[in-house]
């Protein structure tokens, strides 16, 4: 990882977690030309899925958006290891993909995807804006209130 990328976290108090498995038959990311698709990353720590629950029930938009940066973390690690360890190479955020495992009366997906969006934003600046998609669904993998996959420009 870039040093200037390593101090931007530790200012932030974060950082990444190690590289985590798939849990089933896809891998973590791909790359295509100058393009790289994360895969759908949960709210993982230390090996242990952490918000466990719904937007609207369980957890109201704060600790949501808790879930979200979690996982945009995640993000970050598949990123830092298709980039060689070298998150310099990033030229933009293109999208964020955000689920939200929500009641049916919960409507504030969009808010909970900030979760991800802001700290995107934060940690990259301008190469950080992103278009995106916020959506509720009714369950998630391992019972998680969010999930969140991306894609990204890089240099080659």
């Amino acid at each position: 990882m870039s040093q200037a990328f390593a101090l931007k976290l530790k200012e932030k108090q974060l950082e990444l977690p190690p590289a985590t498995a798939p849990a089933a038959n896809y891998v973590p990311y791909t790359i295509s030309g100058n393009q790289v698709i994360i895969s759908g990353q949960l709210p993982m720590k230390d090996g242990v899925a952490q918000y466990i629950g719904k937007l609207g029930k369980e957890f109201g938009i704060e600790e949501g958006k808790k879930a979200a940066e979690q996982c945009l973390l995640n993000v970050l690690t598949h990123l830092n290891v298709a980039c060689g360890g070298d998150l310099s190479k990033v030229k933009r955020c293109l999208r964020l993909g955000v689920f939200v495992n929500s009641t049916p009366d919960f409507t504030d997906q969009p808010a909970v995807a900030n979760g991800a969006s802001d700290l995107m934003v934060s940690l990259f600046g301008k190469a950080g804006e992103h278009a995106r998609a916020a959506v509720g669904v009714t369950q998630l993998p391992r019972g998680v209130a969010v999930e969140v996959e991306a894609q990204f420009e890089i240099a080659v």
